[in-house]
């Protein structure tokens, strides 16, 4: 089964869209979706965040909240459901803060979470901010965040069908407006 990837910057739709996706995706199997969230609190102000996103979600959806553990997570659902990951970008900084100064241990756990998406047999739809589009930081480790996200956003919509670019809300195909030679 193929993943799709919503790409975007901060409140550009992202979230959204993904959600009236996985629900399209929903009505037309049948099956359940799960929101796998990848977000902790770490302040009141990210608690009313998240506590808003929740809010916003249908009832029937079920929320798995994993800040770490994706890969395993994925590999260990056996029955037909759709996977909204909402956010890669928050589950790059987590296995950063946890491993801060191991960035090949970063890109191995990127390249195992890699694997088991292309390997999972339902639908997953992978959010992600796009941050390559904005100044440079001005310390090293959000450099460093910023380039480990951009490499890992590439891989993933090097295959991701679709690979969509969310801007003010409106989504773009990036398949569609690719080169035309």
């Amino acid at each position: 089964m193929s993943y799709s990837l919503i790409l975007g910057g901060a409140r550009s739709g992202k979230s959204r869209y993904a959600e009236e996706q996985a629900t399209k995706l929903s009505n037309r199997t049948g099956w359940p979706v799960i929101y796998l969230a990848t977000a902790t609190v770490t302040d009141p102000e990210m608690a009313h965040r998240i506590a808003q996103h929740q809010s916003e979600r249908p009832q029937s959806w079920t929320t798995v909240e994993e800040p770490l553990e994706v890969t395993s997570w994925l590999s260990q659902a056996h029955k037909p459901l759709i996977v909204l990951l909402d956010c890669l970008s928050l589950l790059l900084n987590n296995w950063m803060f946890v491993d801060p100064d191991d960035s090949h241990r970063w890109v191995l756990r990127q390249n195992q979470f890699y694997e088991a998406l292309v390997q999972f047999p339902y639908p997953i739809i992978v959010v992600s901010n796009e941050v390559g589009q904005g100044i440079v930081p001005d310390n090293p480790l959000a450099r460093q965040y910023r380039d480990a996200l951009g490499r890992f956003n590439q891989i993933l919509a090097a295959t991701a069908d679709p690979a969509i670019l969310m801007v003010a809300g409106l989504p773009i195909d990036l398949r569609k407006v690719g080169p035309s030679w």
